[in-house]
């Protein structure tokens, strides 16, 4: 049985259900209370902030994939602790594959997780964190309360050399968690996303598959 979160309406505790993963509920982007500085989180009085594209891989590749996926997403962090790792090496680092990294919010710490590694803004560190949060999620989450949560992640970015004031900063910032959102609920919206990991091959919709099956189907593109 797969796991599915939801915020928990009010409260913040995660609630465990079976069926799938399901999306974070509408309308609650310019809600700052989701933030974990919300006492002292910035509130949005004009223009969102852009959200920069996360890309691996050569930008003029001939065939673009693009990841959905949550940092709460256990399937997610099996994906990229296996396939993404061939897939980097034969395909991105190739330069054979545009890759691109979207995120799908699930849950409050899925958002703080995102906030994080785009903290420095660069595609180098968010791929690096995102590694990360994958390869430590099962510690990360384990408490299921969001103090707790907070507190390891913002241990877990220590270590890659972010300090406590960025990180207030960076999860403080309600025009940044307003704008990602809004991207986030754009993109669902648009590519019909309603699981993770989902792929965007050259446009088309795919659902998550055996490395041999996404290398067969990569290698039919190229040729």
């Amino acid at each position: 049985m797969e796991r599915r979160t939801l915020l928990a309406a009010g409260g913040g505790a995660l609630l465990a259900l079976g069926g799938g993963f399901a999306l974070m509920p509408r309308g609650q982007s310019n809600d700052i209370s989701l933030l974990p500085g919300a006492a002292n989180a910035q509130e949005s009085t004009g223009e969102l902030p852009e959200v920069v594209e996360m890309v691996q891989g050569d930008p003029e590749a001939p065939v673009e994939v693009i990841e959905y996926a949550s940092f709460t997403c256990p399937h997610c962090a099996s994906f990229h602790a296996n396939q993404y790792q061939a897939l980097k090496a034969n395909y991105i680092d190739t330069g054979k594959i545009r890759f691109v990294y979207r995120e799908v919010y699930f849950d409050r710490p899925g958002l703080w997780a995102s906030m994080i590694a785009r903290c420095p803004g660069t595609p180098e560190f968010f791929f690096n964190m995102s590694n990360l949060l994958y390869e430590k999620q099962r510690d990360w989450l384990a408490s299921g309360d969001p103090a707790t949560i907070i507190d390891e992640l913002r241990t877990l970015a220590k270590t890659v050399g972010l300090d406590d004031a960025t990180l207030d900063a960076c999860l403080s910032d309600g025009p940044k968690a307003e704008s990602l959102f809004t991207w986030y609920q754009a993109n669902a919206d648009r590519d019909g996303i309603n699981s993770t990991p989902s792929f965007m091959i050259d446009g088309a919709k795919h659902a998550n598959m055996a490395y041999d099956e996404f290398a067969g189907l990569l290698d039919g593109k190229l040729g």
